[in-house]
């Protein structure tokens, strides 16, 4: 179960929720957004409010194993993430916080105010331009992605010595060696 800071979980307990986002892009170069309607510092950061989010899909959770994977879509007027995207992005790092306002409208920007709801690694970056607007969407890995994995190993000398060279295991796997075999009463 999740547990929140006591600021947090009064704020909750009121109903009245004012959230905001903080998304940090780890690919070729990292990038800190903030869905806020301003600049803020945390921890030891400026996230920027004028990244151009554009929307972020919250995760879904259900009682179904699937590959659900979570989407983050961003402006991209300057072609900054469309430079990132031909330099291959996919397993980069991507994390996701919300954050949450007191009623005055003061970003609560402690660590344990700050929740942690999403982080993973870019799985498929795609950017769609209309000639009006320039649209990145960076899909993140789902928790289940990795059932779709395939780990190939190859079964030679070769193969071991790329793990391990001292390994020995598989040095006669592939030799024609010539086995005399007493089968049964001798």
């Amino acid at each position: 179960m999740r547990t929140f800071s006591s600021g947090v979980q009064t704020l909750i307990n009121s109903n009245s929720l004012d959230f905001f986002y903080l998304i940090e892009l780890k690919l070729n170069n990292t990038y800190r957004f903030t869905t806020a309607a301003y600049n803020m510092d945390y921890d030891n950061y400026t996230w920027l409010s004028d990244g151009g989010i554009f929307s972020i899909e919250p995760p879904k959770i259900n009682n179904i194993l699937d590959r659900e994977a979570y989407k983050v879509t961003l402006i991209d007027l300057s072609d900054v993430l469309l430079e990132e995207f031909t330099t291959n992005v996919i397993g980069k790092d991507i994390t996701v916080w919300l954050g949450f306002h007191d009623p005055y409208g003061v970003a609560l920007l402690n660590n344990n105010d700050i929740v942690q709801v999403y982080r993973g690694y870019v799985d498929s970056p795609t950017i769609s331009n209309d000639w009006g607007t320039k649209v990145a969407t960076i899909e993140g890995t789902s928790p289940m992605s990795d059932l779709d994995r395939v780990n190939s190993f190859i079964t030679s000398r070769d193969g071991m010595d790329q793990i391990d060279a001292t390994d020995t295991s598989f040095d006669n796997v592939f030799v024609d060696t010539a086995l005399t075999v007493k089968w049964g009463k001798v």
